[in-house]
């Protein structure tokens, strides 16, 4: 049909191969995979997906880590014209289980700790079809073996169907679904290739779970220039400077936290990151002090600050940190997120429903914008309907300084950025009042050595703040876990009669660092 193209995504994998084809793809630990290695498997396992006995997958789950299982996962998913949706098999099972469901997952690609979800989620009821690399331990699960012959080319998609579906942290107590269709990500790459000037000799690294949708901006932009994929293990941040030399690494993205990581073990000696020609910071806000340390320690390199959530496709603005200008831009020591994306217009809503060239809420609309959540009761609040257009209401307020670039202020609701993980206050309070002996719950968070945390305050009987943890982490990630428990007789309220969140968040900063419970 006339309508179907080439994936944008993997148009920009055989890029890559065609400049080059010897050359690494991904390097994950000691193995390193070259970009023919790499499109081969894909091949063989998009074949495999299709030859499956239910037929070729809708939508494929790729539950892995960042291991090759994942990265070839991903790829064979889009081979196989189906949409990708990556999981994390250390999130809670009944999250998985929602996930899965709510994106009608019906093909899954895992590496060892993801079949062992997957062997847990068929014991409860839910049992689905997976490809996984040679030796898994499959148990009972049906499995998609890899034999049979490889697709002779990707399949091709239209560009209203959904590449990619990721799932965001949400106010009823479950996680929202984003769809993201091949459309929205070949004007976002177009834009990056005109932004950036990555090429072959580039080596990124990847510090974000596949699950998170800067993730993708790592593996297609590297992929898309035929440079090198290099994922972060845990124990490179005890030095950074050497992983960096020794990867030789040329383009770093993470969220902001990684800078206090890298100052607390001692890695941002001035001219200590030599390598590196860009520094990407995006998931939170990004400090001044901290660009400028960043920026010390790599002095041959461009700090850029990019912004956008995942319901806009990856990012949807950027502000390139200048040591001239940058500080005077510069509000409440945050770093601009800069002017907004060619081909999207915005808006700044106040809270009694006006628009203001100022001050106010981001509104964003554009062909990055998500046609909507799987499940359209989501939609609800999220979306505005502005001279005959839709606008995604991002939820940021933000302030317009002069030339039109931006500069984040804070969050009009309780959804807040932790760690790069973007986080509905509502949903841990959701989930803390479910615990026995918990009548109300509040959450809030706290800055402790430049580490956003999250404290909740909770009415009903006292409980060991341990036994609150391991009730809460059987229903959220790590990354959503409260740092501090405090049980009080009453939950303050203000003259409003509304609850005194401030004076909770005052009451947090001010008590010592603790670490989490066990």
């Amino acid at each position: 049909m006339s309508d179907l193209v080439d994936s944008a995504l993997t148009a920009r994998f055989l890029r890559g191969l065609a400049v080059a084809p010897a050359g690494t793809a991904v390097r994950v630990g000691a193995r390193s995979v070259r970009y023919a290695e790499l499109h081969e498997l894909a091949l063989r396992w998009a074949g495999a997906l299709h030859a499956a006995p239910g037929g070729p997958p809708r939508a494929v789950g790729v539950l892995t880590d960042r291991t090759l299982e994942g990265y070839a996962g991903v790829l064979a998913a889009l081979y196989a014209g189906a949409t990708v949706v990556p999981l994390h098999a250390g999130f809670p099972l009944e999250r998985t289980r929602h996930m899965l469901r709510t994106a009608r997952v019906d093909a899954v690609v895992a590496d060892g700790p993801g079949l062992a979800t997957l062997r847990q989620l068929a014991h409860a009821g839910l049992r689905l079809p997976v490809l996984a690399p040679e030796g898994g331990d499959h148990g009972t699960l049906p499995a998609i073996p890899v034999t049979g012959r490889p697709l002779d080319t990707p399949v091709r998609v239209r560009d209203t169907d959904a590449a990619y579906v990721l799932f965001t942290s949400g106010s009823t107590g479950r996680p929202k679904g984003v769809l993201i269709t091949h459309g929205m990500t070949r004007h976002y790459f177009t834009l990056a290739d005109r932004h950036y000037d990555f090429g072959a000799d580039d080596a990124f690294s990847q510090t974000f779970d596949l699950n998170f949708d800067c993730a993708m901006f790592d593996m297609f932009c590297a992929w898309g220039a035929g440079a090198g994929l290099h994922p972060v293990p845990a124990q490179a941040y005890r030095d950074l400077p050497g992983f960096f030399a020794e990867r030789s690494l040329t383009v770093w993205f993470s969220a902001p936290s990684a800078i206090t990581l890298a100052r607390r073990t001692g890695g941002l000696a001035p001219g200590g990151m030599p390598t590196l020609r860009w520094s990407l910071f995006a998931g939170e806000a990004l400090r001044a002090a901290d660009a400028v340390a960043w920026q010390d320690a790599a002095p041959g390199s461009t700090v850029a600050n990019i912004y956008g959530p995942t319901e806009l496709t990856l990012t949807v603005t950027g502000h390139r940190w200048s040591p001239q200008t940058s500080p005077d831009l510069c509000v409440n020591g945050l770093v601009p997120i800069g002017t907004v994306h060619e081909g999207h217009d915005h808006l700044l809503l106040t809270p009694d429903g006006r628009f203001s060239d100022h001050e106010g809420e981001l509104c964003v609309t554009g062909p990055q914008m998500t046609p909507g959540y799987l499940d359209p009761q989501d939609n609800e609040q999220r979306f505005l309907r502005h001279d005959g257009r839709t606008w995604y209401r991002t939820g940021d307020r933000v302030r317009a300084l002069a030339g039109g670039e931006l500069v984040y202020l804070g969050r009009w609701d309780s959804q807040v950025q932790v760690n790069g993980w973007r986080v509905e206050l509502a949903e841990i309070e959701f989930a803390l009042a479910g615990c026995p002996g918990v009548r109300d719950a509040v959450a809030v968070t706290r800055t402790t050595d430049g580490t956003v945390e999250i404290a909740v305050y909770y009415t009903g009987e006292p409980v060991p703040a341990a036994r609150l943890a391991k009730q809460l982490a059987e229903l959220l990630p790590k990354g959503m876990l409260p740092r501090r428990y405090t049980h009080l007789t009453e939950i303050p309220l203000n003259s409003n009669r509304k609850i005194d969140r401030r004076r909770l968040a005052e009451d947090a900063a001010e008590q010592p660092r603790t670490t989490r419970p066990n």
